[in-house]
């Protein structure tokens, strides 16, 4: 199996995302299904394998200990943990080719805490995986916004270890024009004149980050599907070995 986890911040859209890819990736004649990790998250578009809201209920974690929302999937998040032996032996039984894995909108989770790489370890277990993090469009325009959230999507890679696809989420907001601002920015072409004046250490932090990407986000949209194909080739890249990592001696692994 391939797992593919849908990581980003509040309202990127990544549940609708997971179920545009899913229903993709099901026109394609490919197996497919999706697993839910919000436990605070009221409906979905799709029915989902693995739902650990039956395992955790945030709204009576919040109760039960007098938290508030987001302190509550926090905490709601890292109880699923005590719950590992029976959501592994779940995940365990699902047969499709692709896990599509909706997260949480607590990106704390998985830039900060062990609770997201433990629970993505737990999901994936031997399987292959690698992460789609939505870069919301909305934020994406204004440059330094843009800056922050590569940022954000290096520290989450660095934290969860796992090949990471840049998606530039819900592009039908935007114009043509700002598309391909956007991709000139990731290419690192008027960055800097956009980001108006910079001291020197952001300016050698932002070069190192524009020379690491491999790619410009990929322009992705549940509404119209645009997208779709370019981000199932990424995966296929990942998947069939073109992304290393290095282990802990030092030599290129998977």
């Amino acid at each position: 199996m391939y797992f593919v986890f849908f990581v980003g911040t509040a309202g990127s859209g990544k549940t609708t995302l997971v179920k545009t890819f899913n229903d993709y990736l099901r026109d394609q004649q490919m197996d497919s299904t999706i697993i839910n990790l919000d436990p605070a998250v009221e409906s979905l578009p799709y029915t989902p394998a693995v739902d650990v809201r039956d395992y955790v209920d945030a709204y009576e974690v919040m109760e039960k200990f007098g938290l508030g929302p987001n302190s509550s999937l926090i905490a709601a998040s890292d109880l699923v943990l005590t719950k590992a032996s029976e959501i592994k032996e779940e995940v365990e039984q699902l047969e499709s080719n692709y896990v599509l894995v909706d997260t949480p909108g607590q990106i704390e989770l998985f830039a900060y805490r062990e609770t997201g790489r433990m629970l993505a370890s737990l999901m994936a277990g031997e399987n292959k995986r690698a992460m789609a993090f939505l870069i919301d469009s909305f934020i994406a325009k204004e440059a330094r916004s843009f800056v922050s959230m590569l940022l954000l999507s290096s520290s989450v890679k660095f934290r969860m270890d796992m090949p990471t696809i840049n998606l530039l989420s819900k592009v039908d907001l935007l114009t043509d024009k700002e598309v391909d601002l956007i991709n000139s920015w990731s290419n690192g072409e008027e960055l800097v004149d956009s980001l108006g004046t910079i001291d020197e250490y952001s300016y050698e932090l932002i070069k190192l980050l524009v020379e690491s990407l491999s790619s410009s986000p990929i322009p992705v949209s549940s509404t119209s599907n645009v997208g779709m194909d370019m981000f199932y080739a990424e995966l296929q890249r990942i998947f069939a070995g073109g992304e290393d990592f290095l282990t802990e001696e030092g030599n290129p692994t998977l």
